[in-house]
């Protein structure tokens, strides 16, 4: 498996071509970096004006193995070659490096490069990626990925302060300042050369207040004072590792790859509905930092979202007064860690009363509420306290538990609402402090406990009586002046006490039913199943000409093609009995096809917009403007790979991809509508009156400004 690092964007706050003078005292060996132990100049070339110098060397490094692994490989260093290419004229710094020993066992790239902030000429800018990939290596392949990814993890921790290091002793020496490239017609007179190192050698370089690297965040570094960070989701920004430290906490140079990596992944595939950097930092956390894992269940939780409208939910649900009477719960202040907290009497709340009043799905709603307000007001303290706040914590006050608690449906309720949350909110929870827990407690903690994440339940902290009062309890984690006056603290909590909902308040099966269906099923999104052989397609009726179809869809499940016919003659309405145009049900979605089999493309209809693949995991937003009246036909079909030729071998890439397919079959939920051209303002996600539901995780969207006679597809 080939491993692969991507750095985030560094900056040092000093110019490029200091920052070169700095770097260049690496060579040819480095005393901050052990493993260095010499380098030779191979080739290097420099150009007339001296704007271009490439320089080759030919590095020895001394790995830190096990002697035993060196005696079998039979080499007691590693070389590889560097390659620099500087461009004084443009700003640029490029180095490519690979191993030159066991090239044909182990393949190592490696890719920098030093460029001038775009925002700030005189700071610098530094980039790096690199990939791994072992082949074979004498039996010994996984202890070998551990020790190059080991050392290779720790010379990134010292790049920077190498180079500041570097820096300082150029300080120490006078040198703060080094003149910018000139072309040789417009370069001084040597009089005035002498003249100008002089003035350089005295000037001493302006750096900004330190003070100002604690509020960099993702602002604008030219002006990190009070601009608004940058919005999450465009194509073109970059992390920068001071933001990184400031709003998402201290991450391990793997880890930072791993969060770039899967932003990438999804910016190129959910374009306009990109979580903020926290949300899918928390999938990452949940998962181990493993890409697969986390981009598979963040997909599904985005869907989910997208489905039911979650992103919308605090502004347009507004919950039962049943609930705010009775519910127990709301948020109070914070803890010690500036955590928001969250306090809810437990042991108060009548269960089984708010189940039967208002139904299962209600109280689902209003818990999914209370996550979205909890993810708010972690993005206020982040800013209020100056540090990543990530998570809240939970106080659960269980005095007055007991068997009326336990009632099933209501433990029923309450393990469908801890499944979704695992789910869909993961690593929102940093503590549970679970108070006065009385006899029955282990029963029900016996219930849930399977249905809790393993991390999740090493963060809870159970009391029993008044043991939260003594040494390791509240205090520990909540100041005394916010503590709960119904824990003895003198802070007045507003959380409602609870209480019996009364029966006059119950509702029948069928209302709640009714009801139940209702609040899940408010959603424009339709779910379609494709089958090989099988396609789903939807017909849309345009009257007038240069009307705009628009589309939105997700793919949940395979690779499909999407296609848009156009026919001047409507298809026959399907029929479960009709050998052509028909339709099947079936438990992820309907299916139905209206292009009859008699049916010849380019004599009955004609395709409108080239074949669009969409790989699994991919979310599509797209718009056609249309040049006829007549049928148009939407087609979800299955992807089938394509046959490799006689003579090629098929790809890795291919067998691997035709392995994970289980089954014949695809799922989608998707979005359509039609208006009029002159309320067409340009793309799907500017569409103020599809309603699509782009997620609210994302600070912004991205649009496209095309809306031309033709088509526009954006993904």
């Amino acid at each position: 498996m080939v491993q692969k690092y991507q750095s985030p964007v560094r900056v040092y706050k000093h110019p490029f071509e200091l920052i070169m003078a700095a770097y260049e005292r690496r060579f040819p060996t480095c005393p901050l970096i052990p493993m260095f132990v010499d380098s030779d100049t191979v080739n290097e070339f420099r150009s007339e004006d001296g704007a271009i110098h490439v320089i080759e060397r030919r590095c020895k490094l001394d790995i830190d193995a096990p002697r035993l692994l060196k005696k079998i490989a039979g080499v007691d260093y590693v070389y590889f070659i560097q390659k620099n290419s500087l461009n004084s004229r443009e700003r640029t710094l490029h180095i490519e490096a690979h191993n030159e020993t066991f090239s044909s066992r182990v393949v190592i790239r490696e890719h920098c490069c030093y460029s001038v902030h775009p925002e700030n000429e005189d700071w610098t800018c530094f980039e790096q990626s690199a990939s791994l990939d072992i082949k074979s290596f004498f039996g010994f392949e996984s202890t070998v990925e551990k020790i190059a990814m080991k050392q290779y993890t720790s010379n990134i921790k010292k790049g920077k302060e190498i180079i500041e290091y570097y820096l300082r002793q150029l300080e120490e020496e006078g040198i703060t300042f080094v003149p910018r490239w000139t072309p040789p017609a417009m370069a001084p007179s040597s009089e005035t050369s002498s003249s100008c190192k002089k003035q350089a050698a005295a000037l001493a370089l302006a750096v900004p207040d330190p003070a100002l690297r604690e509020g960099l965040g993702s602002e604008p570094l030219s002006n990190p004072g009070g601009a608004p960070e940058p919005a999450v989701g465009t194509p073109d920004d970059k992390l920068d590792a001071d933001y990184i430290k400031r709003y998402l906490g201290d991450l391990t140079p793997l880890q930072e790859s791993c969060l770039i990596r899967l932003r990438q992944w999804l910016q190129e595939t959910h374009k306009g509905k990109i979580p903020k950097d926290e949300h899918i930092l928390r999938f990452l956390r949940a998962r181990d930092f493993n890409i697969d894992k986390a981009r598979e269940t963040m997909c599904q939780s985005l869907t989910w979202r997208k489905q039911h409208q979650v992103d919308y939910i605090l502004d347009t649900w507004n919950p039962p007064q049943v609930l705010q009477d009775y519910y127990a719960g709301g948020w109070h202040h914070h803890d010690k860690d500036g955590r928001p907290l969250y306090v809810l009497r437990l042991g108060q709340m009548d269960t089984k009363g708010l189940v039967r009043a208002l139904g299962e799905e209600a109280l689902l709603r209003y818990v999914l509420s209370i996550n979205e307000e909890g993810l708010r007001r972690c993005e206020e303290n982040t800013k209020v306290f100056g540090r990543p706040i990530s998570s809240w914590t939970c106080l659960v006050d269980l005095e007055g538990l007991n068997m009326r608690h336990l009632w099933r449906p209501g433990v029923k309720a309450l393990l469908r609402i801890i499944e979704v949350v695992e789910a869909n909110y993961p690593e929102t929870l940093g503590r549970l402090l679970i108070l006065r827990a009385p006899r029955v407690f282990p029963v029900l903690w016996t219930l849930v406990s399977p249905f809790i994440d393993d991390n999740t339940r090493r963060k809870f902290l159970i009391y029993a009586g008044n043991d939260y009062q003594g040494p390791g309890g509240l205090l520990d984690y909540i100041d005394r002046e916010i503590i709960p006056d119904f824990l003895s603290g003198e802070c007045m909590c507003e959380v409602p006490e609870g209480g019996l909902v009364p029966k006059s308040l119950y509702r029948t099966a069928e209302e709640l039913e009714n009801e139940d269906l209702k609040l899940w099923t408010e959603t424009i999104y339709q779910s379609a199943s494709v089958f090989k052989g099988a396609p789903h397609e939807i017909l849309i009726q345009i009257v007038d000409a240069s009307s705009v179809i628009t589309w939105d869809f997700d793919v949940c499940k395979g690779d499909i093609v999407f296609n848009i016919y156009h026919s001047k003659r409507s298809p026959q309405p399907p029929k479960k009995d009709s050998l052509g145009a028909h339709s099947i049900t079936s438990p992820g979605g309907n299916n139905v096809q209206l292009i009859d089999r008699v049916w010849q493309l380019g004599r009955d209809y004609s395709m409108v917009e080239s074949p669009l693949i969409c790989k699994e995991g991919e979310s599509v937003q797209g718009s056609h403007v249309t040049r006829w009246p007549g049928f148009y036909i939407l087609q979800w079909k299955f992807h089938s790979m394509p046959a490799c030729a006689a003579t090629n071998l098929p790809r890795v890439d291919d067998v691997l991809a035709s392995l994970q397919v289980s089954s014949h079959k695809c799922k989608v939920m998707y979005y359509t509508e039609v208006i009029g051209s002159e309320d067409f303002r340009g793309s799907m996600t500017s569409l103020e009156s599809s309603h699509s539901g782009f997620s609210q995780l994302s600070a912004a969207t991205t649009s496209s400004s095309q809306s031309h006679s033709s088509s526009m597809i954006s993904r």
